[in-house]
């Protein structure tokens, strides 16, 4: 069994190129938990997605990559979070094609759909958080915000 060091990973996010640093090191992390092909796309792609929200919206940031066990089901956990100006609809920046900045909308919506549980949480001035998890062999989808 890896060690709790194998199976964590911090990634400061700041810049375009720490946004490919959290994209490998979740890949990376994904293909020791047993992912693999598609599902490991599927990981680094909503890794980049939440990486470069924080880029563009926040500054500043962090994403934790874990692998995950429960019960007989394994995965990994994506956390993103940051302190910045936080989202003042949460409804509105889940629609598909919604952009508070230059972009064509589809970073958060694009990340929900891309894992197996999805949870975001946002205070005006406070910052953001979402939660992810994608189970290996899992076809299964819940998403809450707060």
């Amino acid at each position: 069994m890896p060690s709790e060091a194998e199976t964590e990973v911090s990634v400061p996010v700041g810049s375009d190129a720490d946004i490919i640093i959290a994209r490998q090191q979740g890949r990376a992390l994904a293909e020791k938990a047993g992912f693999s092909g598609s599902d490991l796309t599927l990981v680094a792609t909503a890794i980049s997605e939440v990486a470069r929200n924080i880029v563009e919206h926040a500054r500043r940031g962090e994403v934790v990559l874990r692998m995950i066990h429960q019960g007989d089901k394994r995965g990994i956990s994506i956390v993103a979070r940051d302190e910045g100006p936080g989202i003042d609809d949460i409804s509105l920046a889940m629609q598909d094609g919604y952009s508070s900045g230059k972009g064509l909308g589809l970073g958060l919506p694009g990340a929900r759909r891309l894992v197996d549980e999805f949870e975001l949480e946002s205070s005006v001035g406070v910052g953001t958080t979402v939660r992810m998890k994608k189970w290996l062999n899992s076809h299964r989808s819940v998403a809450k915000y707060r």
